[in-house]
């Protein structure tokens, strides 16, 4: 068995270059992600899904954020258009949780299409005052038992669609007071009362793969949680999850230092691979150079990840939808 670079790359465009498919074919990278600039057709994305994981070795993960509202890749009329999940929660109340599930199948189902088998969800950020709107909607609630819930809702529909769900920002992104995407959001919240935003993630820990945060602790450490030992050990051992652990995108400003730097201290940190969404050729080719091939452990999770993909069932979507609509 081939080992995997510690990777889970984008791409430029709707189709592979020479260049890309060269790049990919030699560095094997565990996993891709897609972005809006790789859609434009059901056909279309099927052909660069299936053109990305013949450059590698193995049946690679192709990922999306297809979270709803804002963050969504796929439009219509290649998948629904949904309502932002916190207001989607609250116009379903009391029937969120199964409403969110059926949302999720519905997803999966409309992922499948394209050729992609995991999404960048669920998002169990717990919601509160001082969430910046950049993540506020995409919460679900600012209850964390009723978050927890309603992220394994998610997750199950997604399971039951045939994709594998990611849960996000581990160990929790809700008291971000700035944009991770501009600048590192700093919680000065102490230990204790960080409890409520680790607990949906302690919840979910069972999940085979999950997303980390870009964001300092004070109370526990001063490095953002990606590249931090400390952060990545509480994960593990605290909040007990021990799937696949791959980075938020590493270049998103909250982090210092060069694209490989920033790559490789992370992997330092034991994070199991990174995600680079945006980025030239040339600075994936850094990336995978400087983080190399998945270490033992990573290697066993990320194989654990390929063995437990669910299959792509047959599904009655008319009347799933039909429920849905009953529901909201």
């Amino acid at each position: 068995m081939s080992r995997f670079n510690a990777a889970i790359f984008g791409c430029d465009g709707l189709r592979l270059t020479p260049e890309e498919r060269a790049f990919f074919r030699d560095a094997n990278p565990f996993g891709f992600i897609l972005f809006a600039r790789n859609i434009d057709g059901l056909e279309q994305m099927r052909s660069l899904t299936d053109e990305l994981r013949d450059c590698v070795g193995h049946h690679a993960p192709v990922l999306i954020d297809q979270e709803g509202g804002r963050v969504q890749r796929m439009r219509p009329p290649l998948a629904t258009q949904w309502l932002p999940p916190l207001e989607f929660v609250q116009k379903a109340h009391p029937n969120a949780e199964r409403a969110m599930y059926l949302r999720s199948v519905i997803t999966a189902d409309e992922l499948r299409q394209g050729g992609v088998d995991a999404n960048c969800a669920p998002l169990v950020d717990v919601a509160c005052d001082v969430t910046h709107p950049f993540l506020k909607d995409r919460c679900y609630a600012s209850d964390p038992d009723m978050v927890a819930r309603l992220g394994r809702a998610v997750a199950d529909g997604h399971l039951d669609g045939g994709v594998m769900p990611v849960v996000k920002h581990i160990p929790g992104h809700g008291r971000a007071e700035v944009d991770s995407h501009l600048d590192v959001p700093r919680v000065t919240a102490p230990r204790a009362a960080l409890e409520q935003d680790f607990a949906p993630f302690r919840a979910l820990n069972d999940l085979s793969m999950g997303m980390t945060a870009h964001l300092i602790f004070e109370d526990i450490d001063p490095r953002p949680a990606t590249i931090s030992p400390v952060m990545m050990s509480l994960i593990r051992d605290e909040i007990g999850f021990d799937g696949l652990i791959m980075t938020d995108d590493i270049s998103m400003e909250a982090l210092s230092g060069t694209v490989p730097e920033r790559a490789a201290a992370a992997i330092a940190a034991g994070c199991d691979a990174v995600l680079h969404c945006n980025g030239t050729l040339a600075e994936r080719i850094a990336v995978a150079s400087a983080i190399g091939d998945m270490g033992h452990a990573s290697q066993a999770r990320a194989q654990r990840v390929l063995d437990t993909a669910p299959e792509r069932p047959a599904l009655d979507i008319p009347a799933l939808t039909a429920e849905l609509e009953t529901l909201i």
